[in-house]
């Protein structure tokens, strides 16, 4: 099976030379304009299929707000702000991207969620969030992000620099399947691919490992299939306390 991932990975690689011609001559950064239009739209169909889900993780979120005063919660790689519904009433939302192009449809979302008061939205990566203080947030959540950083490391370290003690870092994550199914053999074979699609997405990250290795205090970590299609069926979500 090893030999044929290979052989079809190389197939894929050959198959998609255009792309990474694009990529080397600059013209790709045209698609950074377009993948937030793709990601707006398509984020009502995952948030339709995953809404149960999405309940399930940010009800916890209350646990975490101060005494004195409203919840404090950095988002990092924001997107279009497909979250914002599932944060609770006055929390106090900072949110982060690397790609600009996302800010109007992040504002579309903004308006549509009015019982949240916004504070920032910076343009940054989640590898490096020196805009934001450290002990300062009581919540950092990242949802379909890990798998496009270039140094997952490096994003659970900021998140966990920022966060107060007793603070807790929410993930909602596409990760890699088992070894031993067919998901992991297209993953794979697919990855070249799903790099350009995706904007930097990798299929084959077993990004709760990093998670496990970040060094928080308590790790509520659960896997589970989701009702997607089958090269990002394998999720991960959950929370991990400072």
């Amino acid at each position: 099976m090893s030999v044929l991932m290979h052989a079809c990975t190389l197939a894929v690689k050959i198959l998609i030379l255009p792309l990474h011609l694009s990529e080397l001559l600059g013209l790709y950064r045209f698609y950074k304009r377009v993948f937030p239009v793709l990601t707006y739209y398509v984020s009502f169909s995952y948030n339709r299929k995953m809404d149960e889900k999405k309940r399930e993780l940010f009800r916890e979120l209350l646990r975490f707000s101060p005494r004195d005063g409203p919840l404090r919660l950095l988002e990092v790689g924001c997107g279009s702000g497909a979250n914002f519904q599932h944060y609770p009433s006055g929390c106090k939302v900072t949110c982060t991207d690397p790609n600009p192009h996302f800010k109007d449809y992040l504002q579309k979302s903004m308006d549509k969620n009015d019982h949240l008061v916004y504070e920032n939205f910076v343009v940054a990566p989640g590898e490096d969030l020196r805009v934001v203080e450290d002990n300062s947030m009581d919540v950092v959540v990242c949802t379909l992000v890990l798998c496009s950083v270039k140094n997952t490391p490096k994003v659970c370290q900021e998140a966990r620099r920022v966060l107060r003690a007793g603070g807790a870092f929410f993930f909602l994550e596409h990760v890699e399947a088992d070894p031993s199914t067919w998901t992991y053999f297209f993953q794979h074979v697919f990855k070249p691919l799903m790099y350009y699609v995706g904007d930097g997405c990798d299929t084959t990250r077993a990004t709760w490992k990093h998670i496990e290795a970040a060094g928080f205090s308590d790790l509520q970590l659960f896997h589970f299939q989701a009702p997607l299609f089958f090269l990002v069926r394998p999720h991960i979500l959950g929370y991990a306390v400072k």
